[in-house]
């Protein structure tokens, strides 16, 4: 009888919670709506907002179970992805009201990062952890693959589904976009969608990797050879000796910046101007700590900021972002079956993913920002580019 009335007051106030702010929500309605006292609620929950972080713990309970018996007998690694994208879009098509609540009014809160409800959402995340995991070790998704990063691109695409759907009234659900959002992580994860890099490139970048772990004495050749996936043989016929190598290391390197400087006021490759439009969007918020964490955990996750004179100004993002797409595709280094809407969702959801990581520091450790930025770059390319995407 005591789960029973925990179980109403919970359903009671998603229902409520789900159609109004926090703020303007009461207990004595919630406890109407339950058909019990108002003094019930307090034997089960603090508070509005203890109640508030308990709907989506409760719900996710429910959630990891019924995840668990989808993916059951799925054997690879890539099907299983799938599934839990389809799962997940499904999920929120059906229950929007626990969608909002989660998205919109809990992880808006820092409070909600310390609560049991948080472990089950990191539970849940994991699930999608582990996936990616396993494909990275059966050989069906690429090899170099951030496997964190790779888990934040696609929450956060998830997460601008949603608020494609709930807050913007771009689309009415997000089950639909499946496919879209599909094409773009399988050429992300997978190895046949990564750019094109020429003999030579692969191993000058092979070489790097050597020479910063062993130093120039110690390094050789076939080591050189190995990471770079070709023939001993094969490094002569591009460079005289291991010297040779290591000088063209810097040379290399000069020319590619000089190139891109020489861009800096008029890109025209549109694969450059997704590079470096990513590196310019995400310097430029983490350069503003506060500013960032008021955005990420207040603003982002307001229903009021999609309605603001703020939010006209951010939607030039959107345009530039998706111009981008609609430009490389025209030209053909972007697949023509890529959904410029969907990939923007992808693009901002996986920033929010990735700075909230930063800002909460989970490990305690402070994350290599500037690496994972590049990775994420390499990750978005790799989503929309076609086979000959990427210049030698």
């Amino acid at each position: 009888m005591t789960e029973d009335k925990r179980a109403k007051i919970l359903a009671s106030a998603e229902e409520i919670m789900s159609e109004k702010r926090l703020a303007d929500t009461t207990i004595s309605e919630i406890a109407a709506k339950a058909g019990v006292a108002d003094s019930v609620i307090y034997q089960y929950f603090k508070g509005k907002e203890d109640l508030l972080f308990s709907v989506p713990g409760e719900r996710m309970k429910e959630v990891l179970f019924l995840l668990g018996e989808h993916l059951q007998g799925i054997r690879d690694a890539e099907s299983r992805l799938s599934k839990m994208i389809w799962f997940h879009l499904r999920d929120i098509d059906t229950h929007p009201g626990y969608g909002r609540i989660l998205l919109l009014d809990c992880r808006s809160s820092p409070d909600f990062y310390l609560t049991p409800a948080y472990q089950l959402v990191k539970e849940y995340s994991d699930v999608l952890y582990t996936i990616l995991k396993k494909g990275v070790e059966d050989g069906s998704f690429r090899s170099d693959l951030n496997i964190k990063i790779a888990r934040d691109i696609i929450l956060g695409t998830l997460d601008s589904e949603i608020i494609s759907s709930l807050a913007l009234g771009e689309i009415a659900e997000g089950a639909p976009d499946h496919e879209d959002i599909m094409s773009l992580v399988h050429a992300m994860v997978t190895s046949t969608a990564r750019p094109i890099y020429s003999k030579s490139d692969r191993i000058l970048r092979a070489a790097e990797k050597v020479f910063a772990e062993k130093g120039f004495t110690k390094a050789k050749i076939s080591e050189i050879a190995k990471i770079a996936g070709i023939s001993e043989a094969t490094v002569y016929e591009y460079f005289e000796n291991k010297e040779d190598v290591f000088l063209s290391i810097p040379q290399k390197r000069f020319q590619e910046n000089l190139d891109e400087l020489s861009e800096t006021f008029h890109i025209k490759h549109p694969v450059r101007k997704l590079k470096r439009f990513t590196k310019y969007y995400f310097f430029l918020l983490l350069t503003e700590e506060d500013f960032l964490k008021v955005f990420l955990l207040q603003l982002q996750l307001n229903t009021r900021f999609y309605t603001s004179k703020s939010f006209e100004s951010f939607q030039r993002y959107f345009t530039v972002i998706e111009g981008i797409i609609e430009e490389g595709k025209s030209e053909g280094y972007f697949r023509a079956d890529v959904n410029p809407r969907v990939f923007r969702n992808m693009f901002f959801g996986a920033f929010s993913h990735l700075a909230l990581r930063w800002i909460m520091s989970e490990d305690g450790r402070e994350p290599d920002k500037i690496r994972e930025i590049q990775h994420a770059t390499d990750l978005f390319c790799s989503a929309v580019m076609t086979f000959n995407g990427e210049e030698d």
